[in-house]
């Protein structure tokens, strides 16, 4: 199984983070991806973050009938940093091949990510342009090291194994994104988290019960 993997905070998901998934799906012949719903970024402020269950039924309200599956799996393998979350992954799932989703904005800070050599190691990396991130991106420290393990999308169109078999290795996807934004919903609706505030429900990957209006710490780059 192909699996993407996008994480974030999902506060709240949006049609931004459907669009980029089913493209990157489509375009890297991914079998599905998941929506990793961190349960905090001690690297961002704590306040006008939604509890984790309203922030887990959003991103579940923008899966429905797509190959995507919003998780809170952080929450449970108890990692901090992404490069803990991926170890944990693959030693969970073996028989799956992960490919690490992200925006340009992320690529461009991505050299103070922590082990972000180790992350490159690890999986693939798939880039997904977005709109005043790109030149920052494609002059970071990051990139200048990478540039030896680019795949370019046309070969993986043409050949699936391209990408996966080996790591490091990245490439870059340019599409017409959506300009919907988390920070803008928010500030339209500082109680956009209210209409997710109900029962209780369930991890669709872990089953695990998660409460209604818990917010949990932890979770980094």
């Amino acid at each position: 199984m192909l699996t993407g993997l996008l994480g974030g905070s999902f506060n709240p998901a949006h049609n931004g983070h459907r669009r980029i998934t089913q493209f990157s799906i489509h375009a890297l012949g991914l079998d599905e991806a998941w929506w990793l719903v961190s349960p905090g970024n001690p690297l961002k402020p704590r306040k006008g973050m939604g509890p984790l269950s309203a922030r887990l039924r959003s991103a579940q309200a923008q899966a429905r009938r797509a190959r995507i599956v919003p998780t809170t799996i952080e929450s449970l393998l108890g990692t901090r940093y992404t490069l803990e979350t991926l170890r944990k992954l693959k030693r969970r799932y073996p028989k799956r091949q992960f490919v690490w989703l992200m925006g340009s904005d992320n690529l461009a800070q991505f050299h103070r990510w922590k082990g972000w050599r180790d992350i490159a190691r690890l999986v693939p990396i798939a880039v997904i342009a977005r709109p005043g991130y790109n030149a920052a991106a494609m002059t970071s420290p990051a990139m200048a090291w990478f540039r030896r393990y680019r795949v370019f999308a046309a070969s993986i169109s043409q050949n699936r194994g391209t990408l996966y078999r080996s790591a490091p290795a990245l490439v870059f996807l340019r599409f017409d994104p959506d300009s919907t934004s988390a920070t803008a919903i928010r500030r339209d609706n500082a109680d956009w988290d209210l209409q997710y505030r109900d029962a209780p429900l369930r991890d669709p990957l872990t089953l695990r019960l998660i409460q209604s209006g818990s917010i949990e710490g932890g979770g980094g780059w």
